[in-house]
């Protein structure tokens, strides 16, 4: 099994998540605060966190906020984001909301001066439960930073994979 697992990483295939198609001297990359075209405040700090964390992650980039001295950047702008009921409860309350995030991210390559990877509308869709228990006086608005951080993870996690694994 072991000798199938070296053979296939000879052949330049990987196992997902670990395999990459940057260039080996993109070791630091900048990845600046995202910018938010939008009304909602607070997404674009999660995004920008979340991103930079999943390159963190992946164990072979220094991820830094100022481009200068940088091997790479991501830039990224939040074009579109939306909120709306998606489910209503016996009372016709929203029980359950759809987010829409859209996003324009690209990833420039600063020793080559070229982009490697962008996208001018990449859009997230998922629909999270207003949570059941709420103390009293208690709204959607209260629970908007979470939903915005579980939006972000799922946004973040695509980025970087599209960009890292070249998808």
């Amino acid at each position: 099994m072991l000798l199938a697992v070296a053979a296939s990483t000879a052949c330049g295939y990987s196992l997902a998540g670990r395999g990459t198609f940057l260039p080996d001297y993109i070791r630091v990359v900048a990845i600046p605060q995202i910018e938010n075209r939008t009304s909602f405040i607070r997404v674009e700090r999660a995004l920008t966190d979340r991103i930079r964390n999943e390159f963190i992650g992946r164990r072979r980039y220094d991820v830094v906020t100022d481009p200068a001295g940088a091997d790479a950047v991501l830039r990224g702008v939040i074009t579109g984001f939306s909120v709306q009921p998606a489910r209503f409860n016996d009372q016709q309350q929203a029980s359950r909301y759809q987010f829409t995030l859209t996003l324009q991210v690209t990833f420039e390559d600063l020793r080559a001066n070229e982009v490697l990877w962008s996208s001018d509308a990449l859009t997230f869709r998922d629909e999270y439960e207003l949570s059941s228990g709420l103390v009293e006086g208690a709204s959607f608005v209260d629970q908007q930073g979470s939903s915005y951080e579980r939006m972000a993870a799922d946004a973040a996690r695509t980025v970087v994979t599209a960009i890292v694994e070249a998808f």
